[in-house]
């Protein structure tokens, strides 16, 4: 596990005030990104995640002011509060080095990481983060089981824009309507500028308490890379990305650079697979590391369903918009080994259909691969021949239900109402 992690915090947003009568018609003018507030003493940015093993472990990952050490305690959830009096306290991997941020090239900030480990399955467990004076709340999780049980897990593609203003009204829908997710994935594209701290701290902010208590599990998108377009292979995960999640280590042995970006769970009779698309598509050498990792996930896989999730899509949802290298590189595999559900994002729209080694077949026959948006940034969707279901300027939020004998995909929009949905059969 990688544990030079971690978070982002506390923000002061600028509020608009009314125009004058007079200046109605003067575009306003946008102001410059404002100095930070330091990080704070107390906890923030608090997201639980998946490792390896969800069945005896959980990971956690926060922030505070620099200097701080971090601290977890934790304990079997009770009815009774109790629980507080005799918890287990484990010591955090700090990461204290100066990370420069858009808005603030000196900003500092402590980033902590922890892996509760030996924990029970299926079993509540109550914890809080801090540095043994200031203290989080308790917050709840619970470890997976060990059979495939059925559970249920959300999917979301680019927030990206106006995060909390807009982009935070799908996410709360989709924990509304599914507040007992064993846990959220994220297509990608999270924010839009890599390293604006404002726009992480929007990102924290428009989940808050839900990601301290329910698991969340991205996988990265182009805007979570520093852009070089000169060299596009040279380009880099943000170094926002390992200090603010604690991801699992389980990617390809010889492929350094795709640490905690490349990665797979199981989950009560789940693979759950995460492809950097942005490797796959840019960079020969760590697409050739990563399709001979993804091969053996899926050769050598006990479980009944595999989703496998990535930014970039296979199959757009706009003709104008394509991604040959990863296509050419995993739908092969995708074919072979029978994957259930490809999830998507990057496009900005809504489509989802089945396809199969000879393009676009029943949902039985094929693969379902699905491209969605939460945020409010939207692109047309044109005419599709492989997709059932369309549809344009959509914020949508879908939720997965999986049980041993099927799989049922459901879509929603962001004001909650049904958008599509499928039922799959196991095809092995």
């Amino acid at each position: 596990m990688m544990t030079s992690h971690r978070f982002v915090g506390a923000l002061f947003l600028g509020v608009a005030l009314p125009l004058a009568p007079s200046q109605a018609q003067t575009p306003p003018v946008q102001p410059q990104d404002a100095r930070l507030a330091a990080a704070t003493l107390k906890p923030e940015r608090i997201v639980l995640s998946l490792t390896a093993d969800p069945t005896t472990e959980m990971a956690v990952t926060w922030r505070s002011a620099p200097g701080a050490v971090g601290m977890v305690q934790y304990a079997k959830a009770t009815s009774s509060p109790d629980f507080v009096k005799t918890p287990m306290t484990l010591a955090a991997t700090t990461d204290d080095a100066t990370l420069p941020v858009r808005e603030d090239p000196a900003f500092r900030a402590a980033y902590h990481s922890a892996v509760l480990k030996g924990l029970e399955p299926n079993r509540v467990y109550a914890y809080r983060v801090g540095d043994g004076a200031q203290w989080s709340e308790w917050f709840q999780f619970r470890t997976a089981r060990k059979d495939a049980a059925p559970f249920r897990f959300i999917y979301l593609g680019d927030m990206q824009n106006q995060i909390l203003s807009e982009a935070s009204r799908t996410l709360r829908m989709a924990f509304r309507q599914a507040g007992d997710a064993a846990f959220t994935i994220h297509a990608g594209d999270l924010v839009n500028r890599h390293d604006s701290d404002a726009e992480w701290g929007e990102w924290f902010a428009a989940g808050g308490f839900l990601y301290a208590q329910t698991p969340q599990m991205p996988t990265p998108g182009n805007h979570e890379y520093v852009r070089d377009e000169a060299a596009r292979a040279g380009s880099s995960i943000t170094g926002q990305w390992r200090r603010q999640f604690t991801l699992p280590d389980n990617g390809p042995a010889d492929l350094p650079a795709g640490r905690e970006t490349n990665w797979y769970t199981d989950y009560q009779g789940l693979r759950l697979i995460s492809v950097d698309s942005m490797q796959v598509d840019r960079d020969e050498v760590a697409r050739k590391s990563i399709v001979a990792w993804l091969d053996g996930l899926l050769a050598h896989n006990p479980n009944r369903w595999t989703v496998l999730f990535l930014h970039f899509p296979l199959f757009s949802s706009d003709p104008g918009r394509d991604n040959p290298k990863v296509r050419a590189a995993l739908k092969p595999l995708i074919d072979k080994y029978h994957v259930d559900l490809v999830l998507q994002g990057h496009d900005h729209g809504y489509a989802r259909g089945a396809i199969g080694p000879n393009g676009p077949s029943a949902d039985k026959a094929g693969s379902t691969y699905a491209v969605s948006v939460a945020g409010p940034k939207m692109y047309e969707v044109a005419p599709l021949a492989w997709a059932r279901k369309t549809a344009s300027r959509t914020q949508a939020y879908q939720v997965i239900d999986v049980a041993p004998n099927k799989l049922t995909y459901r879509a929603y929009t962001a004001t909650g109402e049904p958008l599509d949905a499928v039922t799959l059969r196991h095809r092995r």
